[in-house]
Parts: C-alpha cells; sequence; structure tokens
C-alpha cells in the first residue's frame, strides 16, 4: 500500500513558532511539530486531511518527545458532531522513567493493521 500524501493541517491545539504544524507535511526533510513552551497543558491534538480517501494498513510515527499517543480517523464527509474512530488506541512511547529523566525522546513506531 503506497503512503498516503498529507494535503494540509486543519487545526492543531498548539504550536511552537519555530516548530509548527505545518512541518508534518515536508516530504524532503524530517522537521518535528513541537507544542509552544508557554503551553503547559501537556496535551496536544492536530487534525489533519488526507488527500483523498484512503484504508489506513499502517501508520508510522517519529517522536519528539511524547510520552503517549493516540491516533483516531475520520471522514470530512461525516457530520460535526460524529465522533471519530480510534484506530489506534493511547499507546506509551517513552516509558515513564525516560519521560521524567528526558531521554530516549527520539525515535520512530510502527503500527501495523491487526496489531
Amino acid at each position: 500500500m503506497a503512503p498516503v500524501k498529507i494535503s494540509y493541517v486543519v487545526s492543531f491545539s498548539s504550536q511552537d513558532p519555530k516548530y509548527p504544524a505545518e512541518n508534518l507535511l515536508s516530504e524532503d526533510s524530517v522537521r518535528p511539530w513541537l507544542g509552544c513552551p508557554q503551553d503547559r497543558s501537556r496535551q496536544l491534538s492536530l487534525e489533519l486531511q488526507l488527500e483523498r480517501a484512503s484504508p489506513i494498513g499502517f501508520v508510522d510515527v517519529g517522536n519528539c518527545g511524547c510520552a503517549l499517543l493516540q491516533i483516531e480517523v475520520g471522514r470530512s464527509s461525516w457530520p460535526r458532531d460524529r465522533p471519530y474512530v480510534t484506530l489506534v488506541p493511547t499507546v506509551a512511547l517513552m516509558t515513564p522513567e525516560d519521560s521524567k529523566l528526558d531521554r530516549n525522546r527520539c525515535g520512530v513506531r510502527m503500527f501495523k493493521e491487526g496489531k
């Protein structure tokens, strides 16, 4: 299954001016999206629009200091009040110890259909 291009960022909860959410659209280099340093909520959310409706068989996620991750999906044609469907339930990308000690912040996790 070929990768599907992300068309644009629909919305985000926070972003660092040096590392905006639009960095995730870059195909030529790897640049992170980070939350604003002044944002103390410790929780970020992001909504992306894919170029077309596609079955999702796998998702690769690069981590840059994120301890937990959850991925939900939906269709732009759905009514606004219809909830998203969980594709990847909440998973730990860092151990609690690594998170507290600020180590092992970068890595890639691959999520595959049926796993």
